[in-house]
């Protein structure tokens, strides 16, 4: 039996008259890198955000290392192990690099150890550590103000893992992106996979898609369409008749 870090049965999620996402099913092996793609309004970043916490559910489960989510919010669900990145990167403007990755380790790492919290100097050591898997260490005095779009997007990935996530959603961390820029993110995030933080990886951009991922989910108008290897979901009658027409 496969060991499944995610498993979600029959999740759906209405806004008044509208259904976003109806029935639902995934799992995600521990270890996997998933990519998650679809069309504008298929449900992708509603899904994300009921996985997170960020929305409830009406319908279905969730089970996170075989617990359930259900009730929890989003800073507990973190606490858990499950992380995200966000399309917008929203770190702290006022604070430095080194204080935007101290933080999600203060709040996040520090309460789930309870009694055995990590000293100062370990989350210094830690802060530099992580800035230094993002190529920003050199930059750990400045303000996210100073940095490149690609930088920024590196420290958002890089306060997300100071989470020390088992798993994480990465939302759109390329839109915008050169090419040269897009193999940076994608370099960074084979090697948080690699380290062993299982990854769903959410983008448009078809080439860093097929290239990162292992298997491919696709959803249309909040319905789950095709479920499998990359190269045969994207040849699914369905998904081409959802990505060129008929």
């Amino acid at each position: 039996m496969a060991d499944q870090i995610l498993t979600v049965s029959g999740l759906g999620k209405r806004f008044g008259g509208f259904v976003a996402l109806e029935g639902i099913d995934l799992a995600v092996e521990r270890g996997e890198r998933l990519g998650l793609i679809g069309p504008n309004g298929s449900g992708k970043s509603t899904l994300v955000n009921c996985l997170c916490g960020t929305l409830h559910n009406e319908t279905g489960s969730v089970l996170f290392e075989g617990k359930p989510l259900d009730g929890l919010i989003a800073h507990e669900r973190t606490r858990l192990g499950l992380a995200r990145s966000f399309q917008l990167p929203k770190p702290f403007h006022s604070m430095d690099l080194v204080d935007n990755i101290r933080i999600p380790l203060l709040y996040t790492v520090n309460a789930r150890r309870g009694g055995h919290r990590l000293t100062a100097a370990t989350i210094a050591e830690r802060c530099e550590e992580l800035l230094g898997h993002v190529n920003l260490a050199d930059k750990a005095r400045r303000r996210p103000r100073d940095l490149t779009q690609v930088e920024m997007r590196k420290l958002e990935l890089a306060r997300a893992v100071a989470t020390e996530p088992r798993l994480l959603f990465a939302d759109e961390a390329m839109a915008g992106l050169s090419h040269s820029e897009i193999e940076e993110i994608l370099a960074v995030l084979m090697r948080l996979n690699e380290e062993g933080i299982t990854i769903v990886l959410i983008e448009h951009i078809m080439s860093a898609v097929m290239s990162f991922s292992t298997r491919l989910v696709v959803l249309v108008a909040g319905h789950k369409i095709a479920d499998g290897p990359p190269q045969e979901a994207i040849r699914n009658p369905e998904v081409e008749k959802a990505y060129l027409g008929e």
